[in-house]
């Protein structure tokens, strides 16, 4: 399995290897398994520090990553769970703001392995237990849980009652699974992913979302009345704008606030929502100080992220070196909003994703498009790109191949070869 990190560590090596002999088994869907073996460890996630829980197709990472900051910025101390992990499989885990440690990590694994007997969990659900069993007994103010897949069948989706719950962008992604056949749900895609991802509300917990074109709203909405969520929609509860600064607004008045420090004109919707998850939630206060000095502090790797040192840059000297894992049409468009003027592309798809995606929105700002495999994985070759595009055997390649025009180079298509290339330029998240 791709999801699969090597580690140095020769303990965590050999969970990592029990761990990649583990699959989703073909058509099962539900949260029996994640509970049947939460239940064999005593059920952790019942005892969880107060949980913001987040899920969307796009920008939930990045929504994450500014409730850790802004919270830190209080002075609390944050459990954050976050997926998929770019370098090292221990990036999924983050106790009181570091990296779980190599030793704590192997035995955790252990313990949810051995645990699992006869069981037949997937990744997913023995790498949602081990968070889940890594908070519990560690002391904390709040946890931070982002979605992996949807929401409603998600493994993460067994916290009872959450501090609140978000749902950041929507696009269409993970067709296979999400947009599977089912009876009594939505039949426009859109409104099927909406649904799918708003299975996270919980009764009596504000669900604070973006706003979505009527169809997903109306999905959203229908769900949240049925389970009784206090939904929180941009648009009627509250909303933002942005230009110089970023204007949030609700119920309880207005914030001005400082632009994000990430790149891209969509993160200041991503931290409007996490500033809306904090203001509709009761369960932690937070200072508009801490706001601003989260949203100026926080950094999220592989998000139209500049690589300035290291040696894949050393190989463009003159040149802006960008990396971004997006792989979805949504992402493809935020990321020609950002690059206005002519770009080197140097992309990574999987077999499975669209080239499109990424190749449209940019199609009339390409100097040049250089097609790389993705280590340890299917990919599309040049072809796929059209006839503007080349191939080059590695990144390393493609860069090389690239003159000295000073026009700004973006690698992108996949969070797998984001990974590869941070772990190349020496960048490994921390």
């Amino acid at each position: 399995m791709k999801d699969i990190a090597k580690s140095d560590d020769p303990s965590v090596q050999a969970q990592l290897d029990r761990l990649g002999q583990l699959s989703l088994p073909q058509g099962r869907f539900g949260l029996e398994t994640i509970r049947a073996l939460l239940a064999r460890l005593g059920d952790p996630q019942k005892f969880l520090p107060p949980v913001f829980h987040v899920a969307g197709t796009n920008g939930k990472g990045s929504t994450c990553t500014y409730l850790r900051y802004i919270l830190e910025a209080e002075g609390l101390t944050v459990h954050t769970a976050t997926k998929p992990h770019l370098v090292r499989y221990n990036e999924r885990i983050r106790i009181a703001g570091n990296l779980i440690s190599n030793a704590e990590l192997a035995a955790l694994l252990a313990e949810v392995l051995d645990a699992s007997d006869n069981l037949s969990p997937s990744f997913f659900e023995v790498t949602t237990a081990a968070t889940f069993l890594a908070f519990s007994r560690h002391p904390a103010d709040a946890c931070i849980i982002e979605v992996g897949l949807g929401g409603r069948f998600d493994a993460t989706n067994v916290i009872d009652q959450p501090a609140v719950c978000g749902i950041a962008s929507l696009g269409i992604d993970h067709e296979a699974f999400l947009l599977a056949p089912e009876e009594d749900t939505p039949t426009e895609p859109l409104a099927r992913i909406a649904f799918e991802k708003a299975g996270i509300a919980r009764e009596g917990v504000p669900l604070v979302t973006q706003k979505y074109p009527a169809a997903a709203a109306l999905a959203v909405t229908k769900t949240a009345n049925t389970t009784g969520a206090l939904l929180k929609m941009r648009g009627y509860e509250w909303d933002m704008r942005a230009d110089e600064t970023l204007e949030y607004m609700d119920a309880a008045g207005t914030l001005s606030l400082p632009l994000p420090v990430l790149s891209g004109v969509h993160q200041a919707d991503n931290a409007a929502l996490a500033i809306a998850m904090l203001r509709h939630q009761s369960r932690i206060t937070v200072s508009p100080a801490a706001m601003r000095q989260g949203l100026r502090a926080a950094r999220w790797p592989a998000r139209l992220q500049r690589l300035s040192h290291g040696p894949l840059a050393a190989l463009v000297p003159g040149h802006e070196l960008w990396l971004d894992g997006g792989h979805n049409p949504d992402a493809g468009a935020a990321i020609a909003r950002y690059f206005a003027g002519p770009v080197h592309l140097v992309i990574g798809m999987l077999a499975s994703k669209d080239p499109e995606a990424i190749i449209n929105p940019l199609a009339n700002r390409l100097a040049s498009l250089t097609v790389v495999p993705i280590p340890g994985s299917e990919a599309h070759g040049a072809n796929a790109f059209g006839p503007t595009a080349t191939a080059a055997a590695s990144v390393s390649d493609a860069l090389a191949a690239i003159g000295p025009d000073h026009i700004p180079i973006l690698i992108a298509g996949s969070l797998y070869l984001a990974g590869e290339v941070l772990r190349l330029n020496g960048e490994l998240p921390d």
